[in-house]
């Protein structure tokens, strides 16, 4: 026959040493009466022993009460002193031992040029720091360096077995150990436009080879109309950006002998080409490290790049690659409304 044992709830209970009070409440009183005491020594010839009398009771009593009160199981003290640690120390946290990096200059509100001001634009307005995008789609972001961007395909997690979703992991895992050098993955989710499809099937419906496939083809458009009519549609992509700061080119010794002013436009050049090999790298390293796991790392031309800034500039509605956008050195004309002949 099996005896029940009780097992005690109470077990954080601190332990009693003098009666009721545990060893940290003898040494707040402790230090409250040696305090008393020294303040006693110290004023007893200036003080009368009313007025001393009177400070003993208030501070001992509101010791005891801090001491002895308690609420939701934690003592006053406690309390008083969490209270203290929550107003001193800062609202937000974040997970940065190595210490939060100050923001870039351009990001700063503060920092407006004065040709933003002749224009008599806000100071609310963020100047992207891209000073080019070249022809390969590397975007120029000046004293911060170099960065390409590249679009990246979906793999579906949920729906693999265990066993490949441990590999999946393992490959991607196994990329993120070989970067030696910043790298971001952007998801964005924007609104999807399904005009430019639906205005493609009208324009090619009457020249298929059947009229059943002319049907089909009208009221898949007339479908794909309702359906951007009565929903809000979105559109996802996945974009991996690395970037590579400009890092400094040691020169040959016979560029000592040109002008110093040319010695300076080959070693910015020579800056530029380095970090640029070093983006092609990185970027063919992630193409073949992420093959495995079926994603397909696909860089975008200077057109398309630069449409994600502009998107990125403007997110609430969605700007296509092939939306005619000017590059970053092309001069942007328009003719004046309401000018005279």
């Amino acid at each position: 026959m099996t005896t029940p044992v009780k097992i005690p709830a109470d077990v954080d209970i601190e332990d009693r040493v003098l009666g009721p009070l545990t060893a940290r409440q003898l040494a707040f009183f402790g230090a409250t009466a040696l305090a008393l005491y020294l303040l006693w020594r110290a004023t007893r010839t200036v003080l009368p022993w009313p007025v001393l009398a009177g400070i003993t009771v208030v501070v001992a009593g509101a010791v005891a009460v801090l001491v002895l009160g308690t609420r939701d199981g934690l003592s006053l003290d406690r309390l008083l002193l969490a209270a203290l640690r929550q107003r001193l120390q800062p609202r937000l946290r974040l997970a940065a031992p190595e210490g939060i990096q100050p923001a870039p200059e351009w990001i700063d509100d503060r920092a407006v040029t004065d040709s933003t001001a002749r224009r008599g634009e806000t100071t609310g307005q963020v100047a992207l720091p891209a000073e080019d995008v070249s022809e390969a789609g590397v975007v120029d972001l000046g004293p911060d360096g170099l960065a390409v961007v590249a679009a990246c395909s979906t793999v579906n997690f949920a729906l693999r077995t265990p066993a490949e979703q441990e590999a999946l992991v393992g490959v991607f895992a196994r990329w993120l150990h070989s970067l030696t050098a910043p790298a971001q993955i952007l998801v964005r989710t924007q609104r999807l436009d399904l005009s430019v499809q639906i205005t493609d099937l009208d324009q090619r419906a009457p020249t298929l080879p059947h009229p059943a496939l002319d049907a089909a083809a009208r009221e898949h458009a007339d479908y794909l109309a309702d359906l951007a009519a009565g929903n809000d549609l979105l559109h996802r992509q996945v974009l991996l950006v690395l970037r590579e700061p400009r890092a400094a080119v040691t020169p040959r010794v016979g560029l000592a002998r040109r002008g110093r002013d040319a010695d300076q436009r080959t070693k910015g050049s020579a800056e530029h080409r380095a970090a640029e090999a070093r983006l092609a790298r990185r970027l063919n390293e992630a193409t073949e490290l992420l093959h495995p796991a079926g994603i397909t790392v696909t860089p975008l031309d200077a057109e398309q790049a630069t449409a994600v800034l502009a998107s990125a500039c403007n997110p609430d509605r969605l700007v296509d690659a092939t939306t005619g956008l000017a590059s970053a050195d092309e001069a942007i004309t328009a003719a004046c409304e309401g000018a005279g002949e």
